[in-house]
């Protein structure tokens, strides 16, 4: 799995830092211990990186999912079972 954050320019270092912890799933306060920082401290970093705006994106490729058995690959490859 890949996390890819879309307009992490607009955001500062500490945002990018509380964004990526928050999209990961981390609670408020787990962030916090890890950053060194307060709760509070944590909820204005993430509620100002979301007012800059930015779009998280996760990319899983299907074969992480089942979706596809290994015919199905071969034929993606133009290798047809017929």
């Amino acid at each position: 799995m890949k996390i890819e954050i879309r307009g992490v320019e607009r955001l500062s270092f500490r945002e990018r830092q509380v964004v990526t912890l928050k999209e990961m799933g981390y609670s408020t306060s787990r962030i916090a211990k890890q950053l060194s920082l307060s709760a509070g401290t944590i909820n204005t970093l993430y509620s100002r990186a979301r007012t800059k705006g930015y779009e998280v994106v996760i990319v899983i490729p299907g074969h992480n999912l089942s979706l596809f058995g290994m015919n199905d690959e071969n034929d993606e490859n133009g290798e047809d079972q017929a």
